[in-house]
């Protein structure tokens, strides 16, 4: 880690990882790399290097602060509102997961060749903003919905996360892959993030 103070080196690793979030934006994972991106914030191979070892590591970082903003957004249900129903609920949790595209995108594609690419502390991180995630989705449970038990409620996270890393292909699909399915004859509805959660929350929660 380079010398200087803690706030300059968060903010070089903020610089890092923004450029890599603008990159992903217009090109896919396997096109960004090390050097996209230094060039993108004026910083050399060798220099990112002293923050992260590999792009995978640059993209856990910009996955792990996906979810501590889509952590946020679901305490601030909590805290705006006294009361919701079930279908209240599934929709208001559905609707923090619109704005996280990146955070659908990057765990449907590429999520374990990263992990399998970041060293251990990084990994370490990540996990613990996803935990985040996972408390306050129960959080929300439990304060919403009082009579479900603590097994029905671990049933629901067990259902829904894993459910989350289908949203983005289904939602974006390619133009390859829409021209294979109409070809077969596979029908296809166009749903958005919201949509699509909602409708799969409201039947675990019924």
């Amino acid at each position: 880690m380079p010398k200087g103070s803690k706030e300059l080196t968060e903010n070089r690793k903020k610089e890092i990882v923004d450029a890599c979030e603008k990159l992903y934006q217009t090109r896919g994972f396997h096109d960004i790399t090390i050097k996209d991106i230094g060039q993108a914030v004026s910083m050399s191979r060798p220099s990112i290097y002293n923050y992260y070892e590999t792009r995978e590591e640059i993209f856990l970082a910009l996955l792990k602060r996906e979810y501590e903003k889509w952590t946020a957004d679901i305490r601030e249900v909590s805290a705006k509102n006294e009361k919701l129903t079930p279908d209240e609920l599934a929709h208001s949790l559905a609707q923090t997961l619109e704005p996280r595209k990146f955070l659908l995108k990057i765990s449907a594609m590429n999520l374990y060749e990263i992990e399998d690419n970041s060293r251990e502390e990084n990994l370490v991180e990540f996990k613990t903003a996803f935990l985040d995630s996972l408390e306050a989705v129960k959080e929300c449970l439990r304060k919403f919905l009082p009579d479900l038990s603590d097994e029905r409620i671990e049933e629901i996270r067990y259902a829904f996360f894993p459910f989350m890393y289908g949203i983005y292909p289904y939602v974006y699909p390619t133009e390859k892959q829409m021209k294979a399915m109409d070809t077969v004859g596979i029908s296809y509805q166009k749903n958005t993030i919201t949509d699509m959660t909602y409708h799969f929350l409201r039947q675990l929660l019924e």
